[in-house]
């Protein structure tokens, strides 16, 4: 059985979910802190369009941003001789467009259950607002924002649809386990499809268990903030 699949997707997962984790923290705050239900609305419909498109439809679209022959691109390629399509790069993206939605609805969902009254005694004393946020309302929402960012890592590992449009299924380069169990079975080779498989389900399992204990974490402590 081939390991390089396994390589490349625990790579690209594990340089997704950075970027996955921290951009979507961001959106979630600045969802959240918005006073107009209508920006809020339209603005959340858009960075929630990734998770209802279909993923071969979202990798439609970033090859057409990130073709040699696009803009975005012909840019990269231009100034940095960085060719973006088909290229591991293109997988790191993929995972990051079609996990994102994900870790910014938990995200969001887990500040929105901040007691704001934590909040607004914070601002009392005095500290500005990056120091709340830090300091009172990341340790308050820290279960459903882990809790996304496992969802997250396992969306981004398991990305098949979005990666063979922009990413190709390039053996060694591009091929993740996804696309390494989809080759293996085209092919005939069921014994490493079964290998293939086997991790995938591990793996998934795992997440599975990491969420239920966050969400276990998150309930603990909603019951302790109850009179």
């Amino acid at each position: 059985m081939d390991v390089s699949p396994i390589l490349i997707s625990m790579k690209t997962a594990a340089v997704s979910i950075l970027v996955t984790f921290f951009l979507g923290v961001f959106c979630a705050r600045l969802v959240v802190g918005l006073r107009s239900a209508r920006i809020r609305m339209v603005l959340d419909g858009i960075l929630t369009l990734p998770l209802v498109l279909p993923p071969t439809v979202a990798g439609f679209f970033l090859l057409y941003i990130f073709g040699v022959k696009r803009p975005v691109g012909q840019f990269f390629l231009d100034y940095f001789g960085v060719k973006i399509a088909f290229s591991w790069s293109a997988t790191v993206i993929a995972a990051v467009v079609i996990s994102f939605p994900l870790m910014y609805r938990s995200a969001r969902g887990a500040f929105e259950q901040v007691d704001r009254n934590m909040v607004d005694a914070a601002r009392t004393l005095g500290m500005p607002e990056g120091r709340i946020f830090w300091r009172v309302v990341m340790p308050m929402a820290l279960p459903g924002v882990a809790s996304g960012g496992v969802l997250s890592f396992a969306r981004g590992l398991g990305e098949f649809g979005a990666t063979a449009m922009i990413a190709g299924n390039i053996a060694g380069k591009t091929r993740t386990l996804p696309l390494a169990v989809y080759s293996a079975v085209a092919a005939g080779n069921m014994e490493s499809a079964y290998g293939y498989v086997a991790i995938i389900v591990a793996i998934s399992f795992i997440v599975v268990v990491a969420m239920n204990y966050f969400t276990m974490q998150e309930n603990r402590r909603g019951r302790k903030a109850k009179p």
